[in-house]
């Protein structure tokens, strides 16, 4: 993931077949799930410690400067957030109920503090003075996530339509047909596969 202060929305990402493309899963609760998961999701894992934790933080859509004190434990915790979420939104895209252990610890997540903004003598968002702890970010990620499955856009948290993706978004355009996690990526994909299929059909006898 990179830092994107100029460049479009979302988030850039690099799978394990060498392709980069750009993500935008429409909420901040959805950036933490990109960077990897339980079970089969981690292949996918970035958040290994703190220094990654920090980059994920920059990348994401918070608004810049946040210093955090962030260590292996913190990076740990941040971890464990996101794997419960994985189980709660995927639920929510599904149609399914969470499992009460995964909506607890989201629930606890967000329980505690969350970063403090503030305005500057600009008029920009800025962050209250020092470092802030680990747990009011994930406070601020699981409030989020709170607001989201419980707001008017819970029913358009989706799973990406291609059969070997399981990125989780939110389809925040007026339309509400968004399919793909990315157009660069599953959406041209499966572009590919339909014109092939098509010539196919025509080839065939």
């Amino acid at each position: 993931m990179t830092a994107r202060a100029t460049e479009p929305p979302g988030l850039l990402l690099r799978h394990p077949d060498g392709q980069t493309f750009r993500f935008d899963p429409g909420a901040l609760c959805l950036e933490l799930l990109a960077t990897g998961g339980p079970g089969a999701y981690a292949r996918f894992e970035v958040l290994t410690g703190p220094g990654e934790l920090m980059a994920w933080v920059a990348a994401s859509r918070l608004p810049p400067g946040l210093r955090l004190a962030a260590d292996d434990t913190g990076a740990a915790a941040a971890r464990a957030l996101r794997d419960a979420l994985w189980g709660v939104v995927a639920a929510r895209a599904h149609g399914a109920a969470p499992a009460p252990a995964g909506l607890a610890a989201v629930n606890a997540a967000a329980a505690a503090p969350p970063l403090v903004p503030l305005i500057a003598a600009d008029g920009t968002r800025a962050w209250a003075p020092g470092e802030a702890p680990v747990t009011a970010l994930l406070s601020t990620v699981a409030r989020d996530a709170v607001d989201l499955l419980t707001g008017p856009h819970a029913d358009r948290v989706r799973e990406c339509a291609a059969r070997d993706c399981a990125l989780l978004f939110v389809d925040v355009s007026r339309p509400g047909r968004r399919r793909w996690c990315s157009m660069e990526r599953c959406g041209n994909r499966h572009k590919v596969r339909t014109l092939r299929a098509r010539r196919a059909d025509g080839d065939a006898p």
